[in-house]
């Protein structure tokens, strides 16, 4: 199943990617949302390679995520793949200038599932679609808001 969206930001393409790659402050923001999250590489700075488990409940259980980066194309897109026990996903955030400061963001969720239990999860996610995607859409235009507004309150800090 694959979700896909997009929202034009007024923030410039470096920036946004800037904000985007900073792995650390997602971390933390997770940990504040009741989950775990590790990073497992050894690389200390965003590239292909980087990799996190995380463990969180959804749907009323404990899962566990293995996440990793696996395309890192500075200022344009990065890819990540995500596994669980019993699925697999992607999830792509593209990124296009469409002027100095205007950058078009596009994130895509594709979920595919790996053993009956979650091929039998999907076919019940099916019927909910409409309301599944409407969900995502609104969460990422929030978190579009989310990153105009510390885009524009750096902004004042740095000509304060």
């Amino acid at each position: 199943m694959k979700f896909s969206t997009k929202e034009d930001l007024e923030i410039p393409i470096d920036d946004v990617f800037h904000m985007l790659s900073d792995f650390d402050g997602f971390e933390r923001a997770i940990l504040r949302h009741g989950a775990d999250v590790t990073r497992t590489d050894k690389m200390g700075v965003a590239g292909v390679g980087a990799s996190w488990t995380a463990r969180a409940t959804v749907r009323g259980k404990k899962r566990e995520f293995v996440v990793k980066l696996v395309e890192f194309d500075r200022p344009n897109q990065m890819l990540f793949d995500v596994k669980t026990k019993n699925m697999t996903a992607t999830f792509l955030v593209e990124l296009v200038a469409m002027s100095r400061t205007r950058t078009r963001m596009r994130v895509e969720l594709d979920v595919r599932p790996q053993t009956l239990s979650a091929r039998l999860l999907m076919q019940s996610a099916k019927l909910a679609r409409n309301t599944l995607n409407r969900r995502y859409k609104t969460r990422i235009a929030h978190f579009a808001t989310d990153l105009e507004e510390r885009y524009k309150k750096g902004l004042r800090t740095a000509n304060a």
